[in-house]
């Protein structure tokens, strides 16, 4: 894992004890072992001790014919100076990482049985044992044994060198010149040597800082490092050397300058070269130029402040991972269920979000918490995060949006990068450090996504239990791992060119958290580091820059769950018993008036005429929603013109003796119809109606062509709505079919035409005051009485005929 304080820091090799390692009782480990059964495994070492681990099947190929010299140390898991010496030698593999090209370092178990015959043939007696295997070693080698080795990381690391150049046939192939040079190999060097930078690094015989930097830089490409003697005058002389050691940039024509750096040092003059202009990691493409960055198509660069935390990269890795990484498991129980709980509680407590982001971790902190049973489903926790429930000013954004995070390339650093950016804020932030590391621990190892971060992150927390005891001690503890992790990704294929696995923070930064121990070797100041953190990362450094808008992200929400909702009750509306339609057939208003009342209308007095506007605003809104005029909703209450309309209505229509003629009502249901009247026909009618009155009072003139609405079928029940739809322009032609059968149904049995025949108009007459359903009702009536009459004269008729044919019996 990465994050983006490696793109601010050097590799600086000092190893930094948080808490003195203590000797632990049995029963403690006991009950350790116990608690984490993962903890427990044979060695000393793992592969994320940066260690190859020897076996009995693999010490061939590592250590026969192998290019590069190999440092071996051969122990046993039970002695207590092998385990003692166990932390030196993992130091000691971080400090000389970059040496690899040239001396790589082992360890073998000899108390694993199938091991012992591998240390037996080496001729090891006694733990801890230490031998170097130069470069392309027979099969028969032994190694060069070290005697009474140093405990310490400088002097193990000088041991290394004495015996690399105490060898020097057969030279590692990748390690350079370790020998001091002179003035005549510096003026001819850029003729035979196709580099950048010459540096030049000059001490004193004893000293071993030009051989280390030296070796530091082996990786590194466009760059080459010689060690000059304070008694090369020539040299010391033509550049003015004063101070031993002091390094100094050689290039060609003779020009020279000084270095400059913070302390004269080893770390520091490895620090400084690494990032000279030109200075690449070899095999690694240089770094990419902002202009480039910016000019990325796939997605655009954000310019940061690379010393800055930002709150976008705290919240995207947020929605990462609970919405990615937790989605992998689709049902959570048992060590899953008590990890997300575990974390979701940390993130409540101590995240230092937005209002709106806090109010959604505690909805959801609170609804993981009230869950009793063994597990829950990740659809159930996703409706807690997205906010179903629609809780006020509640929401997390969706999506990432990467700023201090960001990488050169979409596959570099970010989600990492951002892990280890809220783990450091959370442990800055807490009040209760266990509860934050075994949050942290437990997220890891169950739901992060990397497998093998997964497993070296769950070596390093082992140690928690025996060096973290105070809130300072967790955030010194998690700050020195993630150095850690970054000296050991350094020149992987996961490290950003542009922001290298680095030591962090750099002298740059934090000029005061660099020291040197006495002997010259790096050295943290624990407590500048603390102070560094503890401001770094505070609630009031994180930078709101690039965030997105709180009322976007829940106006998006909203809108996410309205069409999440217009989704799920679809099936509902179409699957609706038809039964529900009828009956909600029965509550519609008054059938509106037909063609011929309306062009009545038409030749009202001017005194009484409706106006455009007032159509507009009474009835004619339906026909304005038709004709697309507006898209606010369909108002079906009636307007205050229809008093009038509905007046001059009644002095139009006949009467016979006194009596008012019936409005007509449709109470049969038309199942030839029922397709158009499907959840409130009469709209359509309405509209139709009022359609076909324009068209009378336009007076058969030319119109523009307007939008075709069809009716939905979705029907709100609580509103009692019909929804228009627009419909493609080349269905309007069914359309006006449609609606002129309807008008045709409608004036059936109601109104003729002007021009009909005088049987027609009779036939007006007879039918005025009686409905459809009165006349089918008298004849059937009448059809029943004739056929009751007629069963009656078949009866008696039957009956007299049997009564004559006995009198005539003799």
């Amino acid at each position: 894992m990465a994050r983006y304080c490696d793109r601010a820091t050097s590799r600086f090799t000092g190893e930094i004890q948080v808490c003195p390692r203590k000797t632990a009782t049995s029963a403690v480990w006991l009950c350790f072992y116990l608690l984490f059964p993962s903890a427990a495994q044979a060695g000393l070492y793992t592969t994320s001790d940066q260690i190859i681990l020897l076996t009995s099947e693999n010490v061939e190929s590592v250590l026969v014919n192998s290019s590069v010299a190999m440092v071996v140390e051969f122990y046993a898991s039970w002695c207590g100076h092998c385990i003692a010496f166990s932390p030196v030698y993992k130091s000691l593999a971080r400090d000389i990482r970059e040496w690899k090209p040239a001396v790589d370092l082992a360890a073998i178990d000899c108390a694993i049985e199938q091991n012992r015959g591998v240390c037996i043939s080496y001729s090891i007696r006694g733990y801890p044992s230490i031998m170097l295997f130069p470069a392309y070693s027979k099969a028969d080698s032994k190694g060069h044994s070290f005697k009474a080795f140093p405990r310490d990381v400088q002097g193990l690391r000088h041991m290394i060198i004495d015996e690399l150049e105490a060898n020097k046939e057969p030279w590692p192939p990748a390690c350079p010149p370790l020998e001091p040079t002179i003035q005549a190999e510096i003026d001819s060097f850029f003729e035979t040597n196709n580099v950048q930078h010459l540096a030049m690094i000059f001490e004193e015989v004893k000293s071993y800082i030009g051989r280390e930097v030296t070796l530091d830089l082996l990786q590194f490409e466009n760059i080459a490092v010689r060690r000059v003697l304070n008694t090369e005058e020539g040299l010391v002389t033509k550049l003015g050397v004063t101070e031993f050691p002091s390094c100094y940039l050689y290039y060609p024509g003779g020009n020279f300058t000084r270095l400059r750096v913070n302390i004269e040092a080893r770390s520091f003059y490895s620090y400084a070269l690494q990032r000279l202009p030109g200075v690449v990691r070899s095999g690694k493409p240089p770094p990419v130029t902002i202009d480039v960055l910016t000019n990325n198509t796939q997605e655009p660069w954000r310019p940061f402040n690379k010393s800055g935390v930002y709150m976008a990269d705290l919240e995207s890795t947020l929605h990462y991972s609970l919405r990615v990484e937790v989605a992998a498991y689709p049902v959570i129980k048992g060590k899953a269920l008590i990890s997300l709980k575990k974390y979701v509680a940390v993130l409540a407590k101590y995240f230092p979000g937005r209002p709106i982001v806090m109010n959604l971790l505690k909805s959801a902190n609170s609804w993981v918490q009230n869950q009793t049973g063994d597990e829950i489903s990740y659809e159930a926790f996703k409706e807690i995060l997205d906010n179903s429930a629609q809780s006020p000013d509640a929401a997390l954004p969706v999506g990432v949006r990467w700023v201090g995070c960001q990488g050169s390339q979409p596959h570099l650093r970010r989600y990492p990068c951002g892990v280890w950016t809220l783990f450091h804020v959370l442990t800055v932030q807490a009040n209760n450090i266990k509860e934050v590391l075994s949050a942290m621990r437990n997220y890891v190892h169950i739901f992060f996504g990397c497998r093998p971060c997964a497993e070296h992150f769950e070596n390093m927390a082992r140690e928690i239990v025996t060096e973290v005891k105070t809130l300072s001690s967790a955030a010194l503890w998690l700050w020195s791992r993630h150095n850690r992790v970054n000296n050991r990704l350094a020149g992987a294929l996961s490290e950003d060119p542009n922001f290298p696995k680095i030591q962090w923070p750099s002298p740059e930064m934090c000029p005061a958290c660099h020291t040197v121990k006495e002997n010259g070797d790096h050295k943290w100041n624990q407590q500048q580091v603390l102070n560094f953190l503890l401001s770094h990362f505070s609630s009031s450094s994180i930078l709101t820059d690039y965030l997105e808008d709180e009322n976007n992200i829940l106006e998006k929400q909203r809108e996410k769950h309205a069409s999440q909702r217009l989704v799920l009750e679809a099936p509902k509306r179409v699957e609706r018993n038809p039964r529900e339609a009828l009956d909600s057939m029965m509550h519609l208003l008054p059938s509106q008036p037909t063609v011929q009342e309306e062009e009545e209308e038409v030749e009202e007095p001017q005194g009484e005429a409706l106006t455009d506007e007032e159509e507009e605003g009474g009835e004619g809104a339906a026909l304005d929603e038709m004709d697309g005029k507006t898209s606010e909703p369909i108002t079906w209450a009636k307007p205050k013109l229809e008093l009038n309309r509905s007046r001059w209505q009644a002095r139009k229509k006949p009467s016979i003796v006194g009596m008012r003629m019936r409005e007509v009502q449709e109470d049969i249901v038309d199942l030839d119809l029922f397709l158009n009247q499907h959840y409130k026909a009469k709209a359509l009618q309405a509209a139709a109606t009022n359609r076909v009155m324009q068209r009378t009072l336009q007076r058969k003139e030319e119109q523009e062509p307007r939008p075709v609405f069809s009716l939905g079928t979705e029907l709100d029940t609580g509103l009692g709505m019909v929804g228009l739809q627009p419909v493609e322009a080349d269905f309007e032609q069914n359309m006006g079919e449609q609606r002129k059968r309807l008008q045709k149904r409608e004036l059936t049995g109601q109104y003729f035409d002007k021009e009909s025949n005088h049987g027609g108009r009779l036939m007006l007459v007879l039918s005025i005051g009686f409905s459809k359903l009165d006349i089918s009702l008298c004849v059937a009536l009448y059809f029943l009485s004739c056929m009751c009459l007629l069963a009656m004269y078949l009866f008696f008729k039957n009956h007299l005929r049997l009564r004559r044919a006995k009198v005539a019996l003799p």
